[in-house]
């Protein structure tokens, strides 16, 4: 299993992004959680198959239509065991 921290900078508040992710990750079948932070970005946790995370980080940095994505920083955490996806309250 992999897990990952991902910050995502850009157009990416009032757009959509963390319902349309959860939705995305629900399909990809990882855990973990998406969240909007005070400076603007959205900063999520994504656990599953190498695959799974893979895939998720790939639509992360494009994101919803009506979004722009400048920048993603992806750092590696340790597994968690968790399971569902969830909208988290804002940072």
């Amino acid at each position: 299993m992999r897990r990952v921290r991902v910050i995502v900078r850009g157009d990416v508040q009032g757009v959509g992004y963390r319902y349309t992710m959860r939705m995305v990750a629900q399909e990809a079948g990882v855990a973990g959680w998406v969240r909007n932070r005070r400076d603007g970005s959205v900063e999520a946790e994504v656990e599953g198959t190498p695959t799974q995370v893979d895939d998720v980080l790939a639509w992360m940095a494009e994101g919803p239509p009506g979004s722009r994505v400048d920048a993603t920083e992806v750092t590696e955490r340790a597994p968690t065991g968790d399971r569902g996806f969830e909208v988290r309250r804002d940072a």
